[in-house]
């Protein structure tokens, strides 16, 4: 190494080497700029955490307008004034729901059973075609008088936040399925 610069500017090599340390400890101790670089190590992940937190509350909040769409929309089959066609059924439930819904993506399903013991609350395993819609053929069965009787409505909820690798859909298409499922014997 070629010396010569640092003793034409009256500098040692040993006096460089600690203005050069005196520089880089001045440089840790500068507080300029702390906030932003902070903030941008921080943002990201703050906004994540922001965004799926909303995502979460809007789908369990829609979960249970659901779940309260079914129950009263059950009290129909229930009291034996359920309408006619699974259409005009639909059409009842969406009543009951909010603009949260697009009541065209409705899926119900009515089914009776002989006994509680073989009423089943299960979740039906969704089939897709090759655009992602739904194939399954549902069932409409409001039974009669004293009939068990099991409703499930079913709603592919859209899942956006995707980020961290925090991922809430439970289909296979990219969404969540939300259902609200209610049994019970219809009055006499």
């Amino acid at each position: 190494m070629n010396f010569s610069c640092f003793f034409r500017q009256g500098k040692t090599p040993r006096a460089a080497r600690l203005g050069r340390r005196r520089s880089a400890r001045a440089f840790l101790r500068a507080g300029d700029g702390t906030s932003a670089v902070e903030f941008a190590i921080i943002a990201l992940p703050f906004i994540a955490i922001l965004f799926v937190t909303l995502q979460t509350s809007i789908l369990l909040m829609a979960q249970e307008e659901l779940e309260t769409a079914v129950e009263k929309a059950g009290r129909l089959v229930l009291t034996g004034r359920a309408p006619s066609t699974q259409a005009q059924f639909a059409t009842d439930v969406c009543g009951y729901l909010t603009a949260l819904f697009n009541c065209n993506n409705l899926m119900i399903n009515m089914q009776t059973a002989d006994a509680f013991a073989d009423a089943s609350p299960a979740a039906p395993t969704l089939t897709f075609n090759a655009s992602g819609q739904v194939t399954n053929t549902w069932s409409y069965q409001p039974g009669s008088a004293g009939q068990i009787v099991v409703l499930q409505v079913m709603y592919q909820w859209p899942v956006f936040a995707r980020l961290l690798g925090f991922n809430m859909s439970n289909l296979s298409n990219g969404n969540y399925l939300l259902i609200a499922t209610s049994v019970f014997k219809n009055e006499p």
